[in-house]
Formats: C-alpha cells, sequence, structure tokens
C-alpha cells in the first residue's frame, strides 16, 4: 500500500486532477468524500473548506497543482514534468490560466448552470451560460495557442499540464455550447480527441448527478 488518501468531492475538476495523476501512477490510494459545498462545510481537512487534499503517511498536502507535482515526482515513473525548460515553463503557464481564467467561466458557469443544474432538476440558466462562453472565447485562444506551439498540450507526450486542464475542458464540452466552441479551435481540438480517449479518463468519469 502507499499510505495515500485522497479527500475530494466526486464532482469537482479539481479532484479529478487529482485522481487522473493518482490513476496514471497506477497508485492504490483511498478516497474520502468531501462536499465542499455543504452549508457547514463541516467536514474535511483543507483549512479553506475546499478539494482536493492529498495525504501520505500523514504529509497533508492541498492546492491541486502542488498535489500533481507531488504525485508526479515522489513515485517511480515518468516525472510528467518536462525537462527542456521551455516546455516546462508552458506547462506551468497552463496551470496558471486553468486557475486563474478558465475555472469560472468553464466549469462554475458553463458547465454548473447548462450541465450540472439541469441534472439535478434545476432549470438551465442561459444568462449564465452565454456569460461564461463569453468569458472563456479568451481563455480558449490562448490555450489554442499554446497547444499549437506543440511545447505542451500536443499529443505526444504526457504532462502536467494535459491532468490539470482536461477535467475542465470534460466539463466545458459536456455543455453543446462548449464543444462547439472548442472545436472552433483546431490545436486545442487535436488535443482534446486525443486526450479524452485516455485511459485515465475513462477511470476517473465522474458522471452526471441524479435528481435527488
Amino acid at each position: 500500500m502507499s499510505g495515500l488518501t485522497l479527500h475530494g468531492f466526486h464532482y469537482s475538476v479539481y479532484s479529478r486532477a487529482s485522481r487522473l495523476v493518482l490513476h496514471h501512477r497506477d497508485l492504490d490510494h483511498d478516497w474520502v468524500e468531501v462536499n465542499p459545498f455543504r452549508a457547514d462545510k463541516g467536514r474535511g481537512p483543507h483549512p479553506m473548506h475546499r478539494v482536493p487534499v492529498l495525504d501520505h503517511d500523514g504529509f497533508r498536502l492541498f492546492e491541486t497543482a502542488a498535489i500533481l507535482t507531488y504525485v508526479a515526482t515522489a513515485f517511480p515513473g515518468d516525472t510528467l514534468i518536462p525537462g527542456d525548460p521551455k516546455a516546462r515553463a508552458r506547462m506551468m503557464q497552463v496551470q496558471g490560466i486553468v486557475d486563474a481564467y478558465a475555472y469560472w467561466p468553464m466549469v462554475r458557469q458553463v458547465y454548473s448552470a447548462g450541465v450540472f443544474a439541469p441534472a439535478i432538476g434545476t432549470p438551465r440558466d442561459e444568462d449564465e451560460v452565454a456569460t461564461g462562453l463569453a468569458a472563456a472565447a479568451p481563455v480558449l485562444a490562448m490555450l489554442d495557442a499554446i497547444a499549437g506551439e506543440g511545447h505542451v498540450l500536443a499529443e505526444q507526450t504526457l504532462t502536467l499540464a494535459d491532468l490539470h486542464l482536461a477535467p475542465m475542458v470534460a466539463a466545458f464540452t459536456a455543455a453543446p455550447e462548449g464543444a462547439e466552441a472548442v472545436a472552433r479551435h483546431p490545436a486545442l481540438a487535436r488535443w482534446w480527441n486525443w486526450m479524452r480517449d485516455r485511459p485515465e479518463m475513462a477511470a476517473t468519469d465522474p458522471g452526471l448527478p441524479r435528481k435527488s
């Protein structure tokens, strides 16, 4: 046993990113479900009541980029971190873009309002979806330029950029409008066609919730 425990929310894209790196490394780990949207926020080890949190034999770590880097480097296998300085910088840039610019419009607006809400019986919020699509447009353009450059998101060598970004794009493209938006960016679309069929993606697919 690896002594690994991941505290996360089943439908969290950041929890899925952490699961992706664990599955890629083929690491046995325990899963502890933590819902950060609970009103009391009384569960979970994160000091700000967020997910994910990784525990490795008492070494507790949060922030997704830190978790991905730790798992990629603390266990045997390819590091998922490019040796070339330019590629490594682009990898870190993609991770920064995901956290700073992609998450809110692509996941909290387009996905949550357009896909997740109807799945649990809440009406689809068309205005929120439209706002998210507009805000996602420059983000997709940035990612398409990086994918086209070829250092990362290049359909050849898996890096932490792929694992950090893929859950966001999976959620975004679950909405038809999101899928159409990605399809309009050729390099990013090629990358996504390659990434979405990887075994790690199938193993971590959270599906959609059901109406309670």
